[in-house]
């Protein structure tokens, strides 16, 4: 397979100020990262931890193999809103007894681990990931279910929780509830919905009414150990299956529920040499330019993720503006679709629906690197039918069912962000550089589009146009999309799985390759109609 050459130099002015660029965004979430990891501060960790407890990581890393790696997912999720970062839930891809699992962890230091719309969106799309790559879900429970000031938002969407437990069980995905604390009203359900059960003696309280609600709803006196204890639902409910003496002891039990799951991989092992790149990753940090109108090839990006540097192009010479063809990433073979030059023009549409086809049938998943403006537009592309032609690029990515994997390492706006299986597609996992971008379109292009309507509408009412109001207005609209459309403006959403420093891609790229072939990879029989 053909080698990757770089004319990439790191000590050139442009690649140097891409660097301070990097750094600087690198430096704002590494900031947001330690005040996330501080759960709910040091006040709530030493009371929680007076009460002899663990906090969510330290369980999250006793529950796994002794340096094994964790994907943490989502990290980000609420921030520069009223919900605590992170959405009070710590959900990620880790191995336990060398199998991979999807791990949630209640974090009971922040705000009692209770639940709001973002620690929703977080703990069903963790879900998802567990269903779409059949990877074991493991749950560490200890909350205080609904944070009630959100319910009116939280209740409705609340219940797919409760039926994505049912329907992972019912697909032959296992299950797991460790249970170290409370887990009331509706989040007694995620132990009564999970295959296995650990319960901790004397710290565990699952019911659906704690004794106050009890004396309101009936009258009964009763004390938490009678109505929802570890011992009593081990002992009489049988709600629990095994009674823990302590975290650790729950942690170890849960670690042998794995063990004894009898997991296979169906989907291929790695099959080609893993050998490194031929080039140093800490260039990544200075190859994505600051100034997102700049392009920047993602070859240089290739050609320090992909195995030995190694690249077989395909259609070189023709659409490009994005460049495909095949590698592999630790050894698993991926088809490769990344953005060149900004715009897709036709021949590019054309050439990426064939290549998807291909992948599909060599059953090799795809790797999508975004840095895209959108599709071309104007009059000569309209009547050469860039409709037709994207509408083939995105037939192709919708109808796919190799495992998409998506990169967004700059822009990604307009349909072209569909194109490459953006979000709404639903690629196997989706992250992104501190230097990406995503909305429907830049913001200088949004602002001066809103321009030229104003003016036009004055025209047409045979005003006069107010240049000054017309100014004030670009301004405007130029910093609320710019503020709307970064990367942690996206992963505060949900709209990604986390912003990944890009030094750390090859590692990130490797471990998500490895949790979709914990399902198996199959390409798609057929397509839908493509408008020729």
């Amino acid at each position: 397979m053909p080698v990757l050459s770089s004319s990439f130099d790191p000590a050139a002015d442009s690649a140097v100020e891409n660097r301070r660029a990097a750094e600087r965004r690198l430096d704002e979430i590494a900031a947001l990262l330690e005040q996330l990891n501080a759960g709910g501060g040091l006040r709530y960790t030493e009371r929680h931890r007076a009460r002899g407890k663990l906090t969510a990581r330290e369980r999250i890393e006793l529950l796994l193999d002794a340096d094994g790696p964790f994907l943490e997912l989502m990290p980000l999720i609420g921030w520069g809103t009223d919900h605590p970062l992170g959405g009070s839930i710590v959900c990620g891809i880790g191995v336990v007894e060398g199998v991979e699992c999807v791990i949630c962890a209640n974090d009971p230091t922040v705000r009692g681990g209770t639940m709001n719309p973002y620690t929703m969106r977080k703990l069903l799309r963790a879900m998802e990931i567990a269903r779409d790559n059949r990877l074991p879900l493991v749950n560490l429970v200890e909350s205080g279910g609904a944070d009630l000031s959100s319910q009116a938002e939280l209740f409705v969407p609340g219940g797919a929780m409760f039926r994505n437990l049912t329907r992972l069980s019912a697909a032959g995905v296992p299950t797991i509830a460790l249970v170290f604390g409370n887990s009331t009203a509706g989040g007694a359900y995620i132990p009564g919905m999970c295959d296995y059960t650990v319960f901790v003696d004397g710290g565990a309280k699952v019911f659906l009414g704690g004794p106050p609600l009890v004396k309101m709803a009936t009258g009964e006196e009763s004390e938490d150990e009678e109505l929802g204890g570890a011992a009593m639902h081990s002992r009489t409910s049988g709600l629990s299956d095994y009674l823990a003496a302590d975290e650790a002891d729950a942690l170890r039990i849960g670690r042998e529920i794995v063990a004894n799951l009898n997991v296979r991989k169906p989907g291929p092992p790695p099959a080609g040499r893993s050998d490194d790149p031929l080039y140093d990753s800490q260039d990544l940090l200075g190859v994505a330019s600051a100034d997102l109108r700049v392009p920047f090839d993602p070859r240089e990006v290739l050609a320090r993720v992909l195995d030995g540097s190694r690249y077989e192009e395909f259609k070189p010479l023709y659409g490009s503006a994005l460049t495909t063809g095949w590698g592999t990433v630790h050894g698993y073979p991926v088809g490769v679709l990344a953005n060149v030059r900004g715009v897709l023009f036709s021949e590019e549409a054309q050439k990426a629906a064939q290549f998807i086809q291909l992948a599909n049938r060599r059953h090799v998943p795809l790797l999508f690197l975004h840095n895209t403006t959108g599709f071309m537009v104007g009059r000569d592309y309209e009547q050469g039918g860039i409709i037709k032609h994207g509408a083939h690029m995105i037939n192709a990515v919708s109808n796919s069912t190799v495992p998409h994997i998506g990169l967004i390492v700059g822009a990604s706006y307009g349909a072209a962000h569909y194109a490459m299986a953006g979000r709404a597609y639903a690629p196997r996992f989706l992250f992104s550089w501190p230097s990406a971008q995503s909305a429907v379109m830049g913001p200088q292009q949004l602002a001066g589009v809103l321009s030229i309507v104003a003016r036009a509408s004055a025209q047409g009412r045979g005003a006069v146009f107010d240049e000054e109001a017309d100014a004030r207005m670009r301004a405007s609209v130029v910093a609320q999309i710019e503020s709307e459309q970064s990367a942690l403006a996206n992963t505060a959403r949900g709209y990604d799985d986390g912003i990944i420093d890009p030094r750390d891609t090859r590692t990130v790229l490797g471990l998500a390759l490895s949790a979709v072939h914990s399902a198996p990879v199959r390409g798609a029989d057929g397509f839908g109609v493509f408008r020729l």
